[in-house]
């Protein structure tokens, strides 16, 4: 091995939090000596592939309490931390360092280049200025403490640095290293994925959404949001947060489960009054020209297949037949048999277990100098930014903690 470097810190994970980190120690401490350690040829490889390649930065939520509700884990312990930096101040950051931003009708935030290239140019460009120092392919084998410092071996050398931070993301390696260091982290489990169903109401029909659907697994689970029929089953907003919400109990039975789909905004209650409305006002026309509000028509002419209906008109239609569109529409059950990762953009529930962290510094409340951002920790979010945003978040505090603590060695 070669002679042991020396550092300030040393950002182990060349991802969104690991750069932000950095990037926000160096602006604090411009003489402190940053390294950031990437086991990969590329850095920034999530931020690249993030919205389809354009990069959701965040979400247009500006309320602290409001943005908290939308992680499954972490919802307690980053409400203090958004009052210190959240949404408008990522949007600022970067706009400060050229980066315009817009915000989407769905909340979501890009940059108004839609291209996830802008704002990896805005990391590398910044880090590079301020004499932050990557290298790539250079995976850590181990970490340990020595006194007041640390040691961090690669395959080609060793590391001595005052304070190490880990933005490794979701990493059963690194998660087992901080565990033989007697840092306790959660087993992960997938969360953001889609639901695998076999069923003769969606077979064909991939591509087809509805704007306003709720899905229901039990009494204390249930999300609502725009849904999107696949080629294997149902996804879209409504279902990637019921995963999200449910990803442990989910999990426990093998991602095997029943789920209820109210495809509209209509309830039991509205559909009956619907129907019975069609009966008296239209009842020479056909149930398949009479399509529910919101319904794409492929799948209505699928519900009324299935109930019976296809055959004369409103007025010849049986009450079992209307029974049985009721409950297609409002209260319509498929058997769950497995999920699919939701594109590339894989987040998994669990890590670094979030009561041993201090919320104020980012540091481990038993190992000094040892800091967390991003992902490794067991916090996660529903789409739409919000993973991001709590890389942002985090990395600010820690990195503001770190700037402050290499300042009192020197």
């Amino acid at each position: 091995m070669a002679s042991q470097q020396q550092a300030d810190l040393v950002v182990i994970g060349g991802g969104a939090a690991g750069y932000f980190t950095a990037i926000k120690v160096a602006e604090e401490n411009p003489d402190a000596e940053i390294l950031i350690l990437e086991k990969g040829k590329k850095p920034l490889e999530k931020v690249r592939i993030s919205g389809g390649g354009r990069c959701n930065v965040t979400h247009g939520c500006f309320i602290p309490k409001d943005l908290s509700k939308h992680y499954p884990r972490g919802e307690k312990e980053l409400l203090g931390p958004f009052h210190t930096f959240m949404t408008g101040d990522m949007m600022g950051w970067l706009e400060d360092r050229g980066v315009e931003t817009k915000i989407e009708d769905d909340g979501r935030v890009f940059p108004i280049t839609d291209s996830s290239e802008t704002i990896i140019d805005c990391f590398e460009t910044s880090a590079e200025k301020l004499g932050i120092k990557v290298r790539l392919g250079n995976p850590v084998r181990a970490l340990a403490p020595s006194g007041d410092h640390w040691i961090v071996e690669t395959d080609t050398d060793g590391i001595q640095t005052k304070t190490v931070l880990f933005a490794t993301g979701s990493s059963n390696v690194m998660w087992k290293m901080l565990s033989a260091l007697d840092v306790k982290c959660i087993p992960p489990v997938p969360s953001l994925f889609t639901f695998k169903i076999k069923s003769p109401l969606l077979e064909g029909l991939m591509g087809l959404s509805v704007p306003a659907a709720t899905a229901t697994i039990n009494k204390r689970l249930s999300a609502k949001g725009p849904m999107l029929i696949t080629h294997w089953g149902l996804s879209g907003p409504a279902i990637l947060k019921l995963s999200a919400w449910g990803a442990r109990i989910l999990s426990e039975v093998n991602h095997h489960f029943d789920v209820r789909i109210q495809w509209t905004e209509a309830d039991r209650e509205d559909v009956a009054d619907w129907i019975e409305d069609q009966r008296k006002e239209n009842p020479k026309k056909s149930p398949v020209s009479t399509v529910f509000p919101d319904i794409p028509k492929r799948l209505w002419e699928r519900m009324i297949h299935q109930a019976d209906m296809s055959r004369g008109n409103w007025s010849d239609q049986k009450k079992k037949s209307a029974e049985r569109l009721i409950e297609l529409l409002a209260d319509c059950r498929f058997e769950v048999k497995g999920k699919s990762t939701f594109k590339e953009e894989f987040v998994t529930a669990g890590g670094v277990d979030l009561k041993e962290i201090n919320f104020k510094t980012m540091e481990h409340k038993r190992l000094p100098n040892l800091y967390f951002a991003g992902e490794v920790l067991n916090i996660d979010a529903i789409t739409g930014g919000f993973n991001f945003q709590a890389c942002w978040t985090g990395g600010f505090i820690a990195g503001k903690a770190i700037a402050e603590r290499i300042s009192t060695f020197h």
